[in-house]
């Protein structure tokens, strides 16, 4: 099964990048995309990094074991259109 690593950018350049050093096994790049909006959602709810101000701002840069990008996945992809915050 190909590996995927999910690259987190957190903030614009070269030092806003925290890279994925172990990545994941996933079958497909629609797994691929599915994953990284669990994850996402996971970290949204769960973590708390003094690094990252607003969740919604970041997303998952996705490269596969070639170092190749595959796709990016905003964290705002989290949220449904119309759905409201309180």
């Amino acid at each position: 099964m190909p590996r995927y690593f999910f690259n987190l950018r957190h903030r614009p350049g070269p030092n806003g990048l925290s890279v994925d050093e172990e990545g994941d096994e996933l079958a497909d790049v629609s797994e691929v995309r599915s994953h990284a909006l669990r994850v996402a959602e996971r970290m949204i709810a769960t973590d708390r990094l003094d690094m990252i101000r607003d969740w919604l701002e970041c997303s998952f840069e996705i490269t596969d074991e070639a170092g190749a990008p595959v796709m990016t996945v905003p964290f705002s992809n989290t949220v449904s259109e119309g759905e409201v915050w309180n």
